[in-house]
């Protein structure tokens, strides 16, 4: 987002992404803390599925990029971090991951130390 961008924001209750092949182009910020990645990460999966359909069939929706941003007190407490890695992996540039650790007092492994902030 930029200065003056205009923004939606939703938090708890029930939400979903389900966009429809019409509809125009978005790009989605996910925040996440904890086990609050829970149904982030299923629409995280959605989304992977939208860009690689799109990749193998060139219609249907035209997904914009995602940042999904995820706080945990350490490493051991990102769910799903290997699988969030193998989504940006195979989808540079249009997948992006920032962990924020509060409480790391380990050392970071190497995949995971150029997508982590904080301590």
């Amino acid at each position: 987002c930029t200065l003056g961008s205009e923004v939606a924001l939703r938090v708890g209750g029930d939400f979903f992404f389900d966009p429809q092949p019409g509809d125009c182009p978005v790009k989605l910020m996910l925040i996440a803390g904890g086990v609050g990645i829970n149904p982030l990460f299923s629409i995280l999966l959605h989304i992977a599925d939208l860009h690689g359909y799109q990749e193998g069939k060139g219609n249907g929706y035209k997904m914009g990029t995602v940042n999904l941003y995820y706080s945990a007190k350490n490493t051991s407490e990102l769910l799903f971090k290997e699988n969030i890695l193998a989504l940006m992996n195979a989808f540079p540039g249009k997948i992006n991951c920032r962990f924020h650790l509060t409480q790391q007092r380990s050392q970071i492994c190497k995949a995971l130390q150029p997508h982590v902030t904080g301590k």
